[in-house]
């Protein structure tokens, strides 16, 4: 090899990812995510600007108050946010849970990056403690997150009404993990 030529590069890592805390400058980021006619189309559709900075402060505020955690996905090739995963303290059946979300950035969906996310902050979840169940309500109608789920070692529930976000009811599943026991 010539001092010019480039090495072979691992093409093992191009999805490697890592959960990051969600900050004070990833408001262009939850745009992107929630902000957008696609990337809502399961959630009931895009949510205002002002929706969007009400959301940020939340997010920027839920560790901090001890009701959950929300985290931006990084992808290592590029250092650039590609999503979000998090979960929050929720009551679901009348019984205290975190609920989680995700979501992923089109031009990184299909690689799997959901998947690892979800399953790091899956493991801040456990570390946390807080609760024994960790609750997903991906829509009956979107595949790739109800795939994640089955992925992780969800068990699938029941087929419900689920309200998200407020006064937007949809067809979900419930997806549910024992976070006290280990795999």
């Amino acid at each position: 090899m010539t001092a010019s030529s480039n090495p072979p590069r691992d093409l093992s890592n191009q999805n490697a990812v890592r959960i990051k805390p969600w900050g004070e400058g990833d408001l262009t980021l939850l745009k992107q995510l929630l902000g957008d006619p696609e990337m809502t189309t399961h959630l009931g559709g895009p949510e205002s600007d002002e929706q969007l900075a009400r959301r940020q402060i939340r997010y920027e505020q839920l560790a901090a108050s001890g009701k959950g955690r929300m985290f931006k996905i990084i992808h290592e090739a590029t250092g650039e946010a590609v999503g979000s995963v998090g979960y929050w303290d929720s009551i679901w059946r009348e019984e205290p849970i975190y609920e989680m979300g995700w979501a992923v950035l089109p031009a990184f969906q299909g690689r799997g990056i959901a998947s690892v996310a979800t399953a790091q902050a899956i493991a801040s979840a456990r570390a946390d403690g807080k609760h024994r169940f960790l609750h997903a309500f991906p829509s009956i109608d979107n595949p790739p997150s109800n795939a994640v789920c089955r992925k992780l070692g969800f068990t699938l529930v029941e087929e419900c009404e689920f309200e998200y976000p407020k006064g937007n009811f949809m067809q979900c599943n419930d997806w549910r993990l024992d976070l006290f026991e280990r795999r």
